[in-house]
């Protein structure tokens, strides 16, 4: 802004850009694998190369961007003006090449584009056995063998149960415990049991993984929701959730309110396109969630609702869920829970998915500064671990920040099969500052891990059709556990690297 009277006349004609607002993500939310686009990147691929291929030109100003992008999606006439007034507090050249990374793709990529895919996604991590640390977190050696075991055995059959073992059981039903697995719930009720909780020995524990029995009220004790005293726990619970739905009574029914209804009719929106769908299209899941997103961004101006926000909620929704069923949650209708039952889960996940955000905030403020600084300490972070991976990237013209952008905005939701988040999140729980630092690793560990498919394409439409659709979805316990350790060593070997890996 130029003048204090230019950002009055601003905010006067913009009443919906209020603090608070919906600020867009592009590339938070995604459609589905379009089998017909696919199929022309294909063509492309096969066609043969132009006489002079050319390298398009760069924009340098937000006009020339402006008119670059306007057929991927409507850009508002405000947006220079919002551009500006980042400024005050980003570096402007910082602002405007974040945008030219995120938004504009080379003219021989535009099919991409009109799908408005540009922060498609990869990761990868290959082959474990290349690691060059030996130092394993608790109870990962035993998995980390067993995941090299299994890869050299036939390849098994693209089926995989919803759970597998205890540390897996995060959207099904019980199966037979081994005796290991009798033996670490034992270790937790244990813990549990006492008058005062020794959080620390629950962190240990709880690093490779919590059993489903005893997973909500660990999550609720890790993430600082209940305290450690066995005896307040029952009258902090009443409070706080008497706390959240007093703030249903105070402000719900402004979501409405023209200040507030476009962040009500993006989070309206959102909701169906998340997973698994068959919970989220169920009306009762979709009004509680409703709630928990609108109440957040009024009680938090400086972000507002932003797109993978939603995201966040579901892990914490569905390990409470299971407090109160044994079946699973993909096929259970919830609206046959009795009231109080969710409302209990309504309010308990509304609570700890505050208690992540307010780490990783600056995750979803204007222009989003923590994930600028993430995506930069990841890619100078591959470049260190895996020179070949980064310097393939680079050949090919993918920049980091059109598929990382996702696994920092959505804590890799999009990647990994939902059973497989939540056991990342028993560790990133048990981890300190699990979900602002340690996931950084997590996503360098996960990049490299697909080194060998990453080098075998050759061309960028290639590049980002794979990092769009890594097979995980037959993941488990044991590829997560091994992804863990790897991350493990990689926070181990950069301890004493520069603070923005800390950051």
């Amino acid at each position: 802004m130029s003048s204090d009277g230019n950002k009055k006349q601003f905010w006067k004609r913009n009443t919906a850009k209020v603090p608070g607002s919906i600020q867009h993500v592009y590339g938070a939310q995604h459609p589905p694998f379009d089998p017909l686009l696919h199929a022309k990147v294909n063509i492309l691929r096969t066609a043969p190369p132009p006489a002079t291929p050319g390298k398009p030109k760069k924009a340098t100003t937000f006009q020339e961007f402006e008119s670059i992008t306007s057929d991927a999606w409507d850009v508002g006439d405000d947006d220079d003006e919002l551009l500006a007034m980042a400024a005050q507090n980003l570096n402007i050249e910082v602002v405007m090449e974040t945008a030219n990374k995120r938004h504009m793709l080379p003219s021989r990529q535009r099919l991409l584009q009109r799908s408005k895919f540009v922060c498609l996604l990869c990761l990868c991590l290959s082959n474990p056995s290349s690691c060059f640390f030996s130092i394993l977190p608790p109870d990962a050696a035993g998995e980390h063998a067993a995941l090299h075991r299994q890869r050299s055995l036939p390849h098994r059959p693209p089926v995989i149960p919803l759970v597998a073992r205890m540390a897996d059981q995060n959207t099904s039903g019980t199966p037979a415990m081994t005796e290991r697995e009798a033996s670490r719930l034992d270790k937790f009720k244990q813990l549990l049991a006492g008058p005062n909780t020794d959080l620390e020995e629950l962190r240990k524990l709880s690093w490779s993984g919590i059993p489903r029995q005893v997973r909500p009220i660990t999550w609720k004790l890790l993430s600082g929701y209940l305290p450690a005293n066995a005896e307040r726990r029952d009258s902090v619970l009443q409070r706080k959730r008497q706390e959240y739905f007093g703030f249903i009574q105070q402000y719900y029914d402004s979501r409405n309110d023209e200040h507030h209804q476009d962040t009500y009719r993006q989070i309206h929106i959102d909701i169906p396109r998340m997973n698994p769908e068959s919970l989220m299209l169920q009306p009762k899941v979709t009004e509680i969630f409703e709630r928990i997103l609108f109440i957040w961004a009024i009680r938090h101006p400086a972000s507002g609702y932003v797109q993978g926000i939603n995201d966040l909620v579901t892990p914490f929704f569905v390990v409470y869920v299971f407090e109160y069923i044994e079946e699973e949650v993909e096929n259970f209708d919830v609206s046959s829970l009795q009231e109080e039952a969710l409302r209990n889960i309504e309010a308990d996940s509304f609570w700890c998915m505050s208690k992540l955000l307010d780490g990783i905030q600056d995750n979803y403020t204007f222009a989003q500064p923590g994930i600028q600084r993430k995506v930069k300490a990841l890619e100078e972070l591959v470049s260190r671990i895996d020179e070949s991976v980064h310097r393939h990237m680079q050949q090919y013209e993918v920049e980091y920040l059109q598929f990382a952008f996702r696994w920092m905005n959505n804590l890799l939701m999009r990647e990994l099969p939902l059973r497989c988040t939540i056991r990342l999140w028993d560790t990133y729980q048990a981890e300190p500052e699990g979900f602002s630092h340690f996931h950084l690793y997590v996503c360098a560990a996960f990049l490299v891990r697909w080194r060998k498919e990453i080098l075998e394409e050759r061309d960028f439409q290639g590049l980002m059709i794979l990092l769009q659709n890594l097979p995980t979805m037959h993941w488990g316990n044991e590829e997560v556990s091994v992804l863990l350790a790897e991350a493990y060593r990689l926070k181990f070997a950069f301890a004493d690297a520069p603070n923005h890996y800390k950051r």
